[in-house]
């Protein structure tokens, strides 16, 4: 019996007037099965698509593994910060490379601010730990995220105001929950004009080679949609590839297919045309990832970068990138010589 997950991919496709014919997509399946050497499921994520040409230039799923499962490029000694947003900022706060402040964190009603550890078990201390916070960091509002979901699941803003009016939800959400809280960034003016409601962020693939040379692989972008403050394409934003050369916006963006699959040109919001877009900061992303990659030597990570008026900052590593997303946003990773390569070596 299908899954509701494959149920919803089966309608997305059915609906989708972009699809290849089927006499097409049962001869691309065929031949990525022979190439491949696995049953192609991946390939109704994206590649049945008109536009999709290149089907042999995406990765198969066993070629993903390869790259997840890799000895040579993740050393278990460097997991810890690829995985728990906490002990990510800890590390890069004793570095040059620019993240986040972290102000404060939790574990459950445990709270440190300023090396000092408090027991909050009601309402009241809560609200008066965040007052004191604000207060003494002069600030309006606070950026929390759990130490370990992906995707930008739980995180969210707290201000003042939303401290007051729901006080009750806060206190439970986040004295059952281990929470990060970092200083929230001030976003570029040329990206506000995109979407200003979230902080829209890069995602680069930093991979080290068979050489010990630090390359970028990899480059898109996140989009935030409506009133939503997370811009993860798997929570409901799309993404777009980024022109590596000069840092500007591809033709389009995408939405995952669990949110619909839907290509579009413009930001949805917004309505600001995406082509061409020239990324503020983008060659000193790139540097600010190399620097980060000096102090985090993993093979292969996904960085999550904001861009600020005054440049680029890491909002997090991540050591399990969604390859799927950089896949479709390059336009077939296999095209990219580096990665290319990386495969023929790990087989």
């Amino acid at each position: 019996m299908l899954s509701v997950e494959n149920r919803n991919r089966i309608k997305v496709i059915v609906k989708d007037k972009n699809k290849k014919s089927v006499f097409k997509i049962i001869k691309e399946i065929s031949h990525l099965y022979k190439v491949k050497k696995e049953i192609p499921y991946y390939y109704f994520k994206y590649l049945y698509k008109k536009d999709a040409t290149n089907y042999l230039d995406y990765l198969g799923a066993s070629e993903m593994n390869l790259i997840r499962k890799s000895k040579r490029l993740h050393n278990p000694l460097y997991k810890l910060p690829l995985t728990n947003k906490l002990s990510f900022s800890q590390m890069f706060s004793a570095t040059e490379v620019r993240t986040p402040k972290l102000i404060s964190h939790n574990l459950e009603n445990s709270f440190y601010y300023n090396t000092i550890e408090t027991k909050l078990n009601n309402e009241q201390d809560f609200f008066n730990f965040f007052i004191n916070v604000f207060d003494e960091c002069n600030i309006e509002d606070i950026f929390l995220r759990p130490h370990s979901d992906y995707g930008g699941k739980g995180c969210f803003k707290l201000t003042r105001d939303e401290l007051k009016q729901n006080l009750t939800s806060i206190f439970n959400l986040l004295i059952n929950t281990n929470y990060v809280h970092n200083i929230c960034i001030k976003q570029h003016a040329a990206i506000n004009e995109i979407h200003k409601k979230s902080i829209n962020t890069l995602r680069l693939i930093s991979l080290i080679d068979s050489n010990e040379n630090i390359k970028i692989v990899s480059a898109l972008m996140r989009f935030g949609v409506g009133d939503s403050v997370i811009d993860n394409a798997s929570s409901g934003g799309f993404c777009i590839g980024i022109n590596m050369q000069d840092g500007t916006l591809h033709k389009s963006g995408v939405y995952l297919q669990e949110y619909g699959g839907k290509t579009i040109y413009k930001h949805p919001t917004s309505g600001f045309k995406l082509e061409g877009f020239k990324i503020p900061f983008f060659k000193e992303s790139c540097e600010e990832v190399i620097k980060g990659v000096r102090a985090l030597p993993d093979g292969f990570i996904g960085w999550d970068v904001a861009i600020t008026p005054v440049g680029p900052v890491i909002i997090e590593a991540n050591d399990m990138p969604h390859l799927h997303m950089s896949d479709v946003t390059f336009g077939g990773l296999l095209r990219n010589k580096d990665i290319k390569k990386l495969i023929k070596e790990l087989k």
